[in-house]
């Protein structure tokens, strides 16, 4: 959602692709930073994204590992296959394609959705000629559901507990990225005004949501 920048700092900036775009900027080898920050890193202690290493007992209903194939929120009409997300050589977190506005991210190497822990789920809002797969994602509310596809065969159903936004000079890095004991998803992208002066939107949206 922001425009270029030609000489991001590893760990400072979020890796940044062509046109009005998510930013992401994950500054660690271990999802706890700044996704989807723009040029606001956040500093908190590493914490594990989820999967094998759990860091605590699981709770509740929980999948076993499986890939995503295809997101589903029925209320904003989103149908959207998925496309690995993985560190670059910086440690920042790469974007989906740019020319594909129908597309979501998963963090692959953090908890698939439905498995025990905090699977990450981001898409662009829009980029320079259209909106994108997440223009939506404000719409949804509390008691909100959505289906996440997978590789074995079984639908993983989240129900939305919350819907939040946040400045990013204050985004709550610990709250939306760290491990959990029952199976929850992060729904991410970048909210609020665009600050042409920045080039980067003002704020995130991330909707909390947990395995029924």
């Amino acid at each position: 959602m922001a425009a270029p920048d030609s000489s991001p700092t590893p760990a400072e900036q979020g890796s940044q692709s062509s046109g009005r775009l998510v930013v992401w900027g994950v500054a660690i080898v271990l999802l706890a930073a700044g996704l989807i920050g723009g040029k606001t890193h956040h500093n908190v202690d590493p914490v594990h994204a989820g999967g094998a290493m759990s860091l605590s007992r699981p709770t509740g209903k929980h999948l076993p590992r499986a890939r995503p194939t295809r997101l589903l929120i029925p209320k904003i009409d989103v149908d959207a296959p998925f496309t690995d997300l993985s560190l670059n050589a910086s440690g920042q977190l790469q974007p989906p394609p740019a020319d594909d506005v129908n597309l979501v991210g998963w963090y692959a190497k953090g908890a698939a959705p439905g498995e025990t822990g905090t699977a990450i789920i981001a898409g662009h809002v829009d980029t320079k000629t259209s909106a994108a797969v997440f223009a939506g994602l404000e719409e949804l509310a509390t008691g909100d559901r959505f289906t996440v596809r997978r590789a074995d065969g079984k639908d993983a159903v989240f129900v939305v507990d919350s819907a939040e936004t946040f400045e990013k000079d204050a985004f709550p890095s610990r709250r939306v990225y760290a491990d959990t004991p029952r199976a929850e998803a992060r729904l991410i992208t970048c909210a609020g005004d665009y600050d042409h002066a920045a080039g980067d939107y003002t704020e995130n949206l991330v909707v909390f949501a947990h395995l029924v």
